[in-house]
């Protein structure tokens, strides 16, 4: 018989191997390094969280600083002043209010004799100088902005000489269609710019150009006829082939190209002035101009296409420049001061050239197109005019060219331009800025206030025009500019001191050459399908064109 071994006594849980225990203490220490970095990560985290937290306090301090507190601390500035306006709103200003203005204002066509559209145009500026006086203060979003409309404030702006009021550039998309040139640069840069650019605008350049754009005009004139029946008349929009012309006037005289050879990059600008236009009664908000929007999208492929375009140009230019050297025209000039081989330091890169040639391509043509729309207009509406002015043109010009010696005796076309551009300035408005905290008309402004100088209100102002302001009467600058009005420096359609247009005796010349060589050979009347609607986009045109019924003068 098998005895029965006793059990074991095991204590729970039973012992285990010696080599078993020490991976025990192994596994049991790992918890332990996994919590550590736990920890640090979780205090990383929270690091980053309050960093975040912090950034976005800091940006709610700033906005809540820069759209409640800054506005309401510069209005109360400005009222202890005597300066009143309409008053801010939250974020957009005032800019909800003159876009509905402008909206409830833009379906209303004038009288073909009523040449007073700023209801049309600054909506804002006729409501409420009445109601606020001609200085006041009115907000685009949150940035201040001063109606300057008194013509003695307006003149203490436009004569500094120290840079106290520079350009101000509240819109990105503006800048791109004018690029950086001699309009928008400031201090030593725009000195720099226009010791280059100004030599190709002296008056006997400008004399020698004569002979161009009346041959440019001569070819437009020839299509004229060429539409013509056997009736000897045509209705041609001439809106259209003014822009046409001034174009090929600016390539030939400034770049030495035609219309053909710029055609595309005055189109995109074209389309660049719109989109641009559209945007600017909008809140500035400088972070979204960077976002791929539909229409950031379509201005930045537009803007790249304007470079490419005129990059060509220069390119052309250059290839040619050991035959016949960089020319003495605009486009010459600039890349002579560009040209390394002659200046250690030149005094304009290429991209500062391309921006020069944006600046000029656009200026050069679209407000030389439109002076001469407006004189066709005011020609047409006064025929008795008309015929004073042909009469002056045969009599000092003949049947021939016109030459610069015989543009600068055709007084009446002289007054009968100034008259147009009072009336109809190309600009409506131009805006400057405080650059520091300074005093404006006795009114202390804090830095960075945008000064609004409304050209077509102030055009129109009857303390400096007299009770017949709203009326057409090119005899009022019989006498010369400074006493048409009762301000010697009351007429603002090429600005006013230093910084007044650099091209405004060409675009005047320009218009000369062309209303005379019209006038020598056509007669003409407003079509029945004329509207009289002036629109503002960035520059003064008709909504609708301008249809005119021209009849040949030669047998």
């Amino acid at each position: 018989m098998v005895k029965a071994q006793p059990r074991t006594a095991y204590k729970y849980p039973p012992p285990r191997p010696e080599s078993h225990n020490r991976n025990t203490h192994i596994s049991q220490s790992q918890p332990t390094q996994t919590a550590v970095a736990d920890i640090f990560y979780m205090g990383l985290l929270w690091m980053v969280a309050a960093a975040v937290a912090a950034v976005l306090a800091s940006w709610a301090i700033n906005a809540l600083v820069y759209l409640v507190w800054r506005p309401r601390a510069i209005t109360r500035q400005l009222r202890a002043q005597g300066v009143g306006g309409p008053g801010y709103r939250f974020f957009a200003g005032n800019l909800a209010e003159i876009k509905q203005l402008r909206a409830d204002s833009a379906g209303a066509a004038l009288d073909i004799g009523n040449h007073d559209f700023v209801p049309r145009v600054q909506p804002h500026f006729r409501k409420w100088i009445p109601i606020h006086g001609r200085t006041f203060l009115y907000w685009f979003g949150a940035r201040p902005s001063l109606c300057v409309a008194d013509v003695n404030v307006v003149k203490q702006v436009l004569s500094d000489r120290s840079g106290l009021y520079p350009k101000s550039i509240g819109n990105p998309h503006i800048a791109r269609l004018l690029g950086k040139g001699l309009v928008l640069t400031d201090g030593d840069d725009w000195k720099r710019h226009r010791k280059v650019v100004h030599p190709a605008f002296n008056m006997d350049k400008l004399k020698m150009m004569t002979v161009t754009m009346s041959d440019c005009a001569g070819s437009m004139m020839s299509e004229w006829k060429a539409k013509m029946d056997k009736g000897g008349s045509v209705e041609i929009d001439l809106s259209h082939h003014f822009e046409e012309l001034t174009a090929d006037v600016i390539s030939h005289t400034a770049f030495g190209s035609s219309y053909e050879q710029g055609k595309k990059v005055f189109l995109a600008q074209r389309e660049l002035q719109f989109l641009a236009f559209s945007t600017v009664f909008n809140v500035q908000i400088p972070a979204f101009r960077y976002l791929p929007t539909e229409k950031n999208v379509k201005i930045w492929k537009l803007d790249k296409e304007v470079r490419t375009m005129l990059m060509n140009i220069i390119k052309g230019r250059l290839a040619t420049k050991d035959i016949m050297g960089y020319g003495n025209d605009l486009l010459g000039l600039m890349l002579e001061a560009c040209a390394p081989e002659d200046r250690q330091n030149p005094l304009l890169s290429m991209d500062e050239i391309i921006d020069e040639c944006k600046t000029f391509f656009f200026a050069g043509h679209d407000t030389s197109s439109h002076l001469l729309t407006w004189t066709m207009f005011l020609l047409s509406t006064h025929p008795k005019w008309q015929e004073k002015l042909r009469e002056e043109v045969l009599r000092e010009c003949g049947n021939g060219v016109p030459t610069g010696d015989m543009l600068n005796k055709l007084q009446l076309v002289n007054m009968f331009l100034l008259e147009t551009l009072r009336l109809y300035a190309p600009v409506s408005a131009i805006q400057r800025k405080a650059g520091s905290d300074l005093e404006v008309g006795g009114i202390k402004v804090p830095e960075g206030t945008v000064l609004t100088i409304p050209i077509a209100t102030i055009h129109r102002d009857k303390e400096v025009w007299g009770e017949d302001a709203n009326e057409f009467k090119p005899m009022r600058f019989e006498n010369g500019v400074t006493r048409a009005g009762k301000h010697p420096n009351a007429l603002l359609s090429f600005s006013s001191g230093p910084r007044s247009c650099i091209g405004q005796n060409f675009a005047m010349i320009e218009a000369k050459a062309v209303i005379a060589v019209i006038l020598q050979r056509f007669s003409f009347s407003l079509s029945p399908k004329y509207v009289h609607a002036p629109m503002d986009v960035i520059t003064l045109r008709p909504k609708f064109g301008l249809p005119m019924v021209l009849k040949s003068l030669e047998m």
